[in-house]
């Protein structure tokens, strides 16, 4: 038996989600409230952080940690890259979203006005998002510099790099973040993902009380 303990609206289980989709691996998904620190999902993983895959006993917790075992254990086809150098674009990329982009843009975006909002019962700090607005834009910016190049980002096959930015680009879009008229080229490359049946169980995904806009749905949109 495979459980994948999640958050909807979490960047790196969504992540993990899409991997194990395209791997052609059969999983069920437990919502994990995180915030309550229940002693069980402690004991799977100490940080208290989702995600956390169990996978016929075995534990593995962090998002990194979970694609490169998969990878791994399951290697009919790589998604992290078939050569050294398709390995090393994809993990670079992939880092740098799950770091920078996760520090500069969704903590200040998603974080303030969902998480803060309905979890913590805080106001959004209005500067925070403003500054994650704007640095969003120098990433879309790079992103459409990687598009205009290859036809996925890491390179001409589908890698960690497109599963783990379009995870991260799937959160700012349930919350209409994300100015797809200004970057076409983008918009094109994430509508070939959403068509994906590995992505379609994301567009399911719902907060109470917070909806997302028509378009989140659509596949071509």
């Amino acid at each position: 038996m495979r459980t994948l303990f999640h958050h909807p609206l979490c960047p790196f289980s969504r992540k993990v989600r899409l991997f194990l989709a395209e791997k052609n691996l059969e999983f069920s998904l437990h919502l994990e409230p995180v915030w309550q620190k229940r002693p069980e999902f402690l004991d799977l993983n100490p940080a208290g952080k989702v995600p956390v895959l169990v996978d016929h006993g075995v534990i593995v917790s962090d998002s990194v940690a979970i694609c490169e075992y998969l990878d791994e254990a399951y290697n009919n086809t790589s998604l992290i890259g078939e050569t050294i150098i398709e390995r090393a674009e994809s993990r670079r990329l992939s880092a740098r979203i799950d770091e920078s982009f996760y520090d500069n843009v969704i903590v200040k975006i998603v974080y303030e006005k969902l998480f803060k909002r309905y979890f913590e019962k805080k106001h959004p700090d209005s500067a925070e998002i403003r500054s994650g607005v704007t640095a969003l834009h120098d990433y879309l910016g790079y992103i459409t510099w990687l598009i205009d190049r290859r036809y996925w980002l890491a390179g001409e096959r589908l890698s960690l790099a497109d599963i783990t930015a379009a995870a991260h680009l799937s959160t700012l879009d349930y919350l209409s973040h994300i100015p797809w008229e200004d970057y076409p080229e983008i918009k094109e490359w994430y509508c070939r993902l959403k068509s994906r049946p590995s992505f379609r169980p994301l567009l399911l995904d719902q907060m109470p009380g917070v909806h997302p806009p028509k378009h989140y749905w659509d596949l071509d949109f």
